[in-house]
């Protein structure tokens, strides 16, 4: 997968172009919209995000779960037209830049911004003191065109990332995709675990996310896609109770998979529906028991859904 531009390392005679800035967690419809009004502009679009989020430096481990990492905002923004994006680092130092030396030294000298975009709400520069109004005066003084994105609406309701966090809280996976305008998905590499899925019988792929928390925990009907293959798949995001885990993980037991070895291999995994919470359970029989009824729930799904190629396969 390609990796973004870190904002340090571009060359001083950037091309002049349009673009937009922002956290763009999720890249939900809102933000997919911000992207399409870039289309018309005759300049190359590029994104200006941050890492880590600025929320994440002010707050700590108060900061609201992330719904995408960098990895998979970059896919997404990419897929929904970005032809660059750029990653500035958020530090003590960043966030004390004033608005005006934001626009002078980051947009103008780094970025050659000609048109710039920017949602309703966007602020910026030393606390959070720049606005729209602000931008289009400096535009007017150095010659950049400023566009505002009003708010995006889905059933009378604003698009936001708060409010995809608390469907996927929530367990509703169908109105969170619908605000996305695509499927949850969670990417990362497979690591070796301690193979008690295999002597169970149900060999698991697996994603470490202890340094990385979901916004949702269970068992799922979903699919792994893979560059070796794609598979309906029974999921599980959780602490694994009944065999003493300690750490979080997403397991993906791939169904009609021969044995497939995706160790060390990038793959996303599409969250689709929630079957249940995760249980701890008395021995591992009951255990078995359980995870053969997910199986079945999971052939039970998919007879009645047809689920379309994903975009996430463009970018593994």
């Amino acid at each position: 997968m390609t990796q973004p531009v870190r904002l340090h390392s571009l060359p001083r005679r950037a091309t002049a172009q349009a673009l937009t800035i922002g956290n763009f967690d999720g890249v939900h419809l809102g933000h997919q919209k911000l992207l399409d009004g870039m289309a018309g502009c005759g300049l190359p679009r590029a994104v200006l995000t941050f890492e880590p989020l600025p929320r994440e430096l002010f707050l700590g481990d108060r900061a609201p779960i992330r719904l995408s990492s960098l990895r998979e905002k970059m896919a997404a923004l990419l897929h929904y037209g970005a032809e660059q994006v750029v990653c500035a680092r958020f530090d003590t130092a960043l966030a004390a830049l004033s608005a005006e030396d934001f626009v002078e030294q980051i947009l103008l000298r780094r970025l050659r911004v000609r048109e710039l975009f920017v949602g309703h709400d966007f602020r910026f520069g030393a606390q959070r003191r720049g606005d729209f109004a602000l931008l289009q005066r400096m535009g007017k003084r150095h010659g950049f065109a400023v566009h505002e994105q009003p708010p995006y609406l889905l059933d009378g309701r604003r698009v936001s990332s708060t409010g995809i966090r608390q469907f996927l809280e929530q367990g509703d996976l169908a109105q969170a995709a619908r605000w996305l305008g695509r499927p949850y998905t969670v990417c990362g590499r497979v690591r070796k675990g301690d193979q008690l899925g295999r002597e169970l019988g149900f060999p698991t792929a697996n994603l470490p996310l202890a340094h990385r928390p979901l916004p949702l925990r269970g068992i799922f009907a979903g699919r792994l896609h893979s560059t070796v293959g794609n598979w309906n798949a029974a999921i599980s995001i959780g602490l694994r109770p009944t065999v003493q885990g300690n750490s979080l993980v997403l397991e993906a037991h791939c169904l009609d998979a021969d044995s497939p070895n995706l160790y060390g291999k990038l793959v996303g995994v599409e969250l689709l529906h929630k079957l249940r919470d995760e249980e701890k359970y008395p021995n591992l029989d009951v255990l078995i028991a359980a995870i053969q009824q997910d199986v079945k729930n999971v052939r039970q799904f998919f007879s009645t859904h047809d689920i379309e190629s994903p975009w996430i396969t463009k970018a593994l």
